[in-house]
């Protein structure tokens, strides 16, 4: 798209919740839903960070946004599926990264009308960019590009550590 072309007025958008919150996000971020099935733990992660999954042959980080807002302890269980997503660092050693989700994504079409940010002020949890109200729902736009930096930091201590053994 030229700079001349006008921005598209409407996007198409997913909701996905994922712990007690709903992720927004571009609906071609979004590149599978899946059952969740074998996740490989990693020692020493971040609470954020579940371990790894293997989808269509790629090993792939899975992250969770508990840390952000857990699930309250009565709430109904929900079977556990992954939103595998197109990773943003055009890095073609990590094309995709997963996020956990508790339910269904759901589609939406959006306009700025639509969506109004509700920033308190307050310093935003790590892989959250923004707080927004979409129409009724409470919803947080992830911070992609800061999560890829942080997997692409603690893959590389990693291979120094395992060399430095």
């Amino acid at each position: 798209m030229s700079s001349a072309e006008p921005l598209p007025r409407e996007i198409r958008c997913v909701l996905i919740p994922s712990a007690g919150i709903r992720l927004l996000l571009p609906n071609a971020a979004v590149a599978e839903v899946i059952t969740l099935a074998g996740v490989e733990p990693m020692t020493d992660a971040p609470e954020w960070l579940r371990g790894h999954i293997e989808w269509r042959g790629w090993h792939i980080p899975l992250m969770g946004f508990d840390h952000v807002a857990p699930l309250p302890p009565d709430a109904p269980a929900q079977a556990a599926r992954v939103a595998v997503l197109k990773a943003l660092g055009s890095r073609p050693d990590m094309p995709y990264i997963a996020v956990l989700t508790h339910g269904f994504p759901r589609l939406t079409t959006l306009n700025a009308e639509l969506l109004l940010p509700t920033h308190d002020g307050n310093e935003l949890p790590f892989g959250v960019k923004a707080r927004v109200l979409v129409r009724d729902d409470m919803a947080v736009i992830p911070d992609l590009e800061g999560i890829e930096v942080a997997l692409v930091a603690m893959r590389e201590a990693a291979l120094q550590a395992a060399f430095a053994l």
